[in-house]
């Protein structure tokens, strides 16, 4: 069995070695990311691990195909930058990462949170100017307020324990009830009536063709006043010309994003300067105090890293041995 690894990066390395000599299979650790150049490289190998940062065209995908590869793990959750016809097409079998540790996303993303109620931000840039004055920087507090989770999957329903843990009152939308929080009353009826009451809202939900910016300007409009937005889960589902109205008029409070709708080849890219980054409307956001804007970190823990090339590893060697695995991804 050998199983070609693309985009290995050196945090991702010793894992991948401890995995490929407690197992003794042979993984071939690519730098580069799957793509038209570096498909070619899959020749001769019975699988292939990737990790989603750019789309997995039909292109691509013909190409792994006319290669000999059909069987397609990804390091990551989310499957929207797949092109399902070539799936289909060429007979491809998809596994994901399901759940690499959503501890690591939860906690994030209430550190955020807390460092936008605290306005950490203003105090920092303040102080680093000799300023160290408290007003008119006064901050809110958690346990006052109410958090709305927008899906109740494994990562919302572990920021869910977070917030109420600071004493948070927290409700949540969802298509599919989780059973203990339905008992528990958790869930509202609708996302209007989860904007119309919360003054948090944490969105965990994977993007899909139904939810494509489904933070616009109606949206917002639906909201409380000096709301604050949490995403870190998908760029798509905030429309960014929405939100940056809303900051603007004070609708939005303030808003933490780990994810942004045009974050492809911005992200995980080292330009220089802030001025060299092309585009102004993440430079909008970035310039602000009561936006934190980071580069799809969330998930970035040694825990995350090793679960991620170890299950997606272990979902490529069941997809070789058997023709199926546990984590299978239907399209």
């Amino acid at each position: 069995m050998k199983i070609i690894a693309y985009g290995i990066r050196d945090d991702e390395r010793p894992y991948l070695d401890q995995w490929s000599k407690d197992q003794g299979i042979d993984v071939k650790a690519v730098g580069d990311l799957l793509d038209d150049t570096t498909v070619d490289l899959a020749k001769g190998y019975d699988g292939a691990v990737v990790y989603q940062q750019k789309p997995y065209t039909a292109s691509v995908l013909d190409k792994l195909a006319a290669n000999g590869i059909t069987n397609l793990s990804l390091r990551n959750v989310g499957v929207d930058n797949v092109d399902t016809d070539a799936v289909k097409r060429n007979g491809f079998k998809v596994t994901n990462v399901p759940a690499y540790s959503p501890a690591a996303i939860a906690e994030f993303t209430v550190t955020e949170l807390m460092r936008l109620l605290r306005r950490t931000p203003t105090f920092d840039r303040k102080q680093a100017a000799g300023d160290l004055t408290w007003a008119p920087d006064i901050a809110d507090e958690l346990n006052s307020m109410t958090v709305g989770i927008v899906a109740t999957g494994r990562i919302g329903r572990a920021a869910m324990k977070i917030y109420q843990g600071f004493g948070a009152k927290v409700i949540a939308y969802d298509v599919y009830h989780n059973p203990e929080l339905e008992k528990a009353g958790i869930y509202v009826d609708s996302l209007d009536e989860l904007y119309a009451k919360a003054d948090v809202i944490s969105l965990h939900t994977p993007a899909t063709k139904d939810n494509n910016k489904m933070l616009d300007d109606a949206a917002f409009a639906k909201m409380k006043d000096g709301v604050w937005i949490l995403n870190p889960a998908r760029g798509a589902l905030i429309d960014t010309d929405a939100l940056i109205r809303a900051l603007d008029s004070g609708k939005v409070a303030g808003a933490a994003l780990d994810v942004y709708e045009d974050e492809v080849g911005i992200f995980n890219t080292d330009f220089g300067s802030f001025e060299a980054i092309p585009d102004e409307r993440l430079k909008n956001l970035m310039k602000r105090d009561n936006v934190l804007v980071s580069p799809h970190i969330a998930f970035y823990t040694k825990t995350a890293v090793k679960n991620m090339v170890q299950f997606a590893l272990n979902n490529n060697k069941q997809l070789i041995e058997t023709g199926h695995a546990d984590n299978q991804v239907n399209f």
